[in-house]
């Protein structure tokens, strides 16, 4: 079996290399198992907010144990590395990460929410003294919300804080900024040249780029957040309309492990 530590290189392994790390969020145990079956699936990555819609909560707004519990259950489904999306890392991030490592995570997502710059950065030390102390070199994917929680600002400005907090999480010990919006190719180009090749991280959203596209442009990573549930949950939504119309059933379904 491979180990934690050897997981965790692995990862950022996957970050570090030329190619776009394409990682296609999932939120149990089957969703897991179907994504991890793929042989393009090299990491396995979870969507906070699809985990807490499956409990019923708002995203951001579900405990930690609800957390921790499912994402306990999503790395013993799997041999891949896990990297899992902790929302802000809620009260204390360097516990939380503690928390999840002792599960088998070896990378996160943590988002900063638009606190002052040196409580952000703060909070990125203790993420990554949390893995030192573990033994683990674990990967952050530090997200900044220059962009979602913007409001009306210039997008100029937007830009210049992420790349402003990018840089101070990337000096903190984060492999990756994760900036989330839907970036076009001029902003991805300004936000690669801020800080810095191969350490940029998007997210793949309807009017985004491609990963392909971003790929070219630099960018390390990218991921779907709730996307997949959604169209999981809307191909639930066709189905059931079929069945309560003329109770036509599939004829063929592509076998899940």
């Amino acid at each position: 079996m491979t180990t934690q530590l050897e997981k965790a290189q692995s990862l950022a392994a996957l970050y570090a290399a030329p190619a776009i790390v394409r990682l296609v969020n999932v939120w149990d145990v089957v969703s897991t198992r179907a994504v991890a079956a793929m042989p393009e699936s090299r990491a396995i990555a979870t969507a906070g907010h699809s985990i807490a819609a499956s409990y019923g909560y708002a995203d951001g707004e579900i405990p930690l144990d609800l957390t921790l519990g499912m994402v306990s259950r999503i790395v013993e489904a799997t041999e891949l590395p896990v990297t899992a999306d902790l929302d802000d890392g809620y009260a204390d991030p360097g516990e939380t990460v503690r928390r999840v490592i002792q599960v088998g995570v070896v990378g996160a997502n943590v988002e900063d929410r638009l606190r002052p710059l040196a409580e952000s950065v703060a909070r990125v030390e203790a993420v990554i003294r949390a893995g030192e102390q573990e033994g683990v070199p674990f990967v952050l994917n530090a997200r900044t919300d220059a962009f979602v929680r913007a409001g009306d600002r210039p997008l100029a400005e937007s830009i210049a804080d992420a790349i402003e907090r990018g840089r101070a999480y990337l000096d903190a010990g984060a492999s990756l900024v994760f900036v989330p919006g839907i970036l076009n190719a001029d902003v991805t180009r300004e936000l690669v040249a801020g800080i810095g090749e191969r350490k940029v991280s998007v997210i793949g959203l309807p009017g985004a780029l491609t990963a392909a596209e971003y790929e070219a442009l630099g960018v390390a990573r990218i991921s779907y957040g709730p996307l997949p549930q959604r169209v999981s949950l809307n191909a639930l939504y066709d189905l059931a309309t079929d069945l309560y119309a003329d109770g036509s059933v599939p004829r063929t379904l592509r076998p899940l492990n």
